[in-house]
């Protein structure tokens, strides 16, 4: 009977390997392939089958109460990965495999102490000090060597002089702090009986319908409140003075609802107070995940309707003649920040402010029209709202980071990219993004893992920016926005658009800056067709001596879309013998549009590193075997010359260099083991561009005889490295910001 069990089993194999082998398409006959698929067949479980009986064998010397043991465990460890140990399962089950592993050889040392026993022991018991020394120390950065230092290759010959101070440093108002809310929080007593300012309860109930079952149920037992009657508890930081000061919204993230969060931005709330700014630091801590549950995205409407029920506070208390704060908010000037979920929150905000009802459900009514100059989002998601939200007429910065192990992507960009401007006041938007940065070190309360544990224990730390670092960083930046968007301090502008002009105030690292002004005129953006030739309005393109020629939607880390195309150019002349044989990417301008160039006017476009092994795409599997040496170039120091031809023939032409560098791939390990990260985060690095400004004013006294007001050409000469690959978009006219 064993026997004849034995052989239907391999008739089973034989049928089923047979027909897989004689349908898999190779160009052989689909006999010789099939007999092939039985061979693999018989030959897999002649392995297998012999893999068994040794295992078999090996049990039989074993107790049935050690044999039950082991299965038990097997079976407990693999319950517990469901439950919650959030490690990738190929790594959770090979350490539970060389856990196991470990006891059976302990087990057969104790039985049998000989030498075999004892090497086995050995052996597995430095495979797991080995495992255990890298769960446990910081890591390493595998990439620091592969980029120059920043700001090295990054200032350009042509940079302007700053003409303003240290927006992070301390001003000259005295810092108040104090806290509004219900007076009735059951688990925090500063937003119960060591509030200042007691706030009406506000009604929910339509904003996040998905309140209800077990994630209203525990939530509403340790808070004490529901949906019904959310709290608007806010953390102020006051300057003190008569005002009226302007006012600006700090709202955190998603993190554990009883890890309270909203402590986490002190270090902007008191630098914007002592600059003359109202800070308030939200408590959404409500709305955030629990054991009970997480809202994944359907609470956003909830976190941003918030936000404007305190700008109605804020309203209410400065019109209220008596009120201690009345008069003290200058209601014109008003700025959103937002971390994380919060930084989608913000925009969900400023996108309901103008609106008379609720989107989602009409049943609730909207009035708040809010004077909104500004938003910030910090590492922000963009996808968890199901809809999709363009912004009008503002302000806008998101700042991210290339180590953020959360939000792996600067989805900030595709709210950037969306928003547009339809009027004629003077804004500006701005990305800004920091290598080694995290996701967490923007709040102080979060620490320096972007993961919980035991998740926590795979990251890599060691190359992340200092937690006071990454928040100085921060500093700068968003209080250089807030002068700009909120004091019309317009000097400050010019760290978005070359940030080495704040080097001195930031920590020595690679920042890579997108801006864009209201008065951007687009010349080529690549969004408006396939037709690689052409651009907006009437403007040609051609290209000469290039690899390298497509335009395409540019993707995430993580294979997702940054909702952005772009044109990537690759050129490859190391056996090129004269100037006349480099490549060469030209826009040709029609008289007949109108496009502002003047001298006051600069040439404005975003441009990033590509990766040179791109130009290997089109080869043929010969022509990359001879090409084998050349996979093992440097990535260059890419540079190339930028060079505008007017209707007369005059040209004047500099290098992209004498702007600003053009930063190397920014490459990261997020996890401690490099196989991981694929499978966790995603690629080593996805393409991030920059913003370069090439003043007319300047081209026009290179050459006096070239006239800035009529360009007819705009030349991309690829004339300073014998190879590289770049990517290039958003081409057009920036007006005197």
């Amino acid at each position: 009977m064993k026997n004849h069990l034995l052989y239907l089993t391999l008739v089973l194999t034989i049928i089923f390997y047979g027909i897989t082998g004689y349908h898999f398409l190779t160009g052989w006959h689909p006999i010789i392939m099939l007999c092939i698929g039985i061979c693999i067949g018989l030959l897999i479980n002649l392995i297998i089958y012999g893999l068994l009986i040794l295992i078999g064998k090996g049990l039989q010397g074993i107790p049935l109460k050690s044999t039950t043991a082991v299965l038990s465990t097997i079976g407990v460890l693999i319950i517990l990965k469901y439950i919650g140990f959030g490690w990738p399962t190929v790594f959770y089950s090979a350490i539970i495999a060389l856990g196991i592993v470990f006891c059976i050889a302990l087990y057969a040392y104790q039985l049998k102490r000989n030498l075999f026993s004892s090497l086995f022991l050995l052996i597995v018991f430095i495979g797991v000090g080995y495992i255990f020394y890298a769960l446990s120390n910081s890591g390493s950065d595998p990439y620091e060597k592969e980029t120059p230092l920043a700001f090295s290759e990054q200032s350009g010959a042509l940079l302007p002089e700053a003409s303003f101070t240290n927006p992070a440093a301390e001003g000259s108002y005295a810092v108040k702090t104090f806290t509004y809310g219900s007076g009735t929080d059951e688990q925090r007593e500063e937003f119960s009986t060591g509030v200042t300012y007691k706030t009406n309860a506000v009604d929910g109930t339509w904003l996040i319908p998905d309140w209800k079952d077990k994630k209203k149920k525990w939530r509403e037992r340790y808070w004490g409140f529901g949906a019904k009657n959310f709290p608007l508890n806010g953390r102020v930081y006051m300057p003190e003075g008569n005002g009226p000061f302007p006012l600006t919204l700090i709202v955190h993230g998603n993190h554990s609802m009883i890890d309270y969060s909203d402590d986490g931005y002190g270090y902007l709330g008191n630098l914007l107070a002592s600059r003359g700014i109202i800070a308030v630091s939200v408590d959404e801590n409500f709305l955030n995940g629990h054991w009970s549950g997480d809202f994944r995205g359907k609470e956003m409407p909830a976190r941003a309707w918030l936000l404007l029920k305190h700008l109605e506070q804020w309203r209410n208390w400065n019109g209220e003649v008596g009120h201690e704060l009345s008069q003290k908010v200058d209601m014109d000037n008003i700025m959103l920040v937002g971390h994380s979920r919060g930084g989608e929150a913000v925009s969900i905000a400023a996108a309901y402010n103008p609106l008379p009802y609720f989107p989602d459900q009409a049943k609730e009514k909207f009035d708040f029209n809010f004077n909104i100059k500004g938003v910030v989002a910090l590492a922000p998601t963009d996808y968890r709202y199901d809809r999709k939200i363009v912004l009008n007429n503002i302000n806008f910065l998101s700042i991210q980071g290339s180590y953020d192990a959360d939000e792996v992507s600067f989805w900030g960009m595709r709210p950037y990219r969306r928003l547009q401007y339809t009027d004629s006041i003077s804004r500006f938007k701005s990305g800004v993004y920091i290598h080694h940065a995290n996701h967490g070190q923007f709040n102080s309360t979060w620490g320096n893992s972007d993961f919980g544990a035991p998740s926590k224990w795979l990251l890599n730390l060691e190359p992340l920016l200092k937690e006071a670092e990454q928040q100085e960083a921060a500093k700068v930046f968003i209080s250089a926005f807030a002068e700009a968007t909120l004091k019309d301090n317009q000097a400050y502008r010019s760290i978005f658009k070359n940030v080495a002009t704040a080097k001195e105030w930031l920590p020595v690292e690679h920042y890579l800056t997108s801006f864009e002004s209201s008065g951007f005129h687009t010349i080529a953006d690549f969004e408006e067709d396939i037709d690689i030739t052409t651009a907006i309005d009437s403007t040609k393109i051609q290209a000469t001596n290039i690899a390298l020629w497509k335009e395409q939607n540019l993707p995430t880390r993580d294979d997702g879309s940054q909702e952005n195309n772009a044109v990537i150019l690759g050129w490859d002349d190391e056996n090129a013998t004269n100037s006349s044989d480099k490549g060469m990417y030209e826009l040709t301008l029609s008289a007949d549009d109108s496009i502002p160039f003047s001298t006051n006017s600069s040439l404005q476009f975003t441009l990033g590193a590509g990766n040179h092994e791109w130009l290997d795409v089109n080869l043929t599997d010969a022509q990359k075997e001879a090409k084998k040496d050349d996979d093992k170039r440097e990535v260059p120091q890419l540079d190339f010359t930028v060079q505008l031809t007017d209707d007369a023939g005059q040209t004047s032409a500099l290098k992209v260099s004498e702007i600003k560098g053009i930063t190397k791939p920014l490459k990261t390990r997020f996890t401690k083991f490099k196989f991981l990260d694929k499978d966790m985060i995603g690629n080593d690095w996805e393409v991030q561009l920059q913003t370069y400004h090439f003043p007319m004013q300047t081209l026009s006294n290179i050459n006096p005889e070239f006239n800035v007001e009529s360009i007819r050409s705009i030349k991309f000469i690829f004339d300073q490295t014998d190879y590289g690959v770049v990517v290039l978009d958003e081409i057009g006219v920036s007006g005197e910001d």
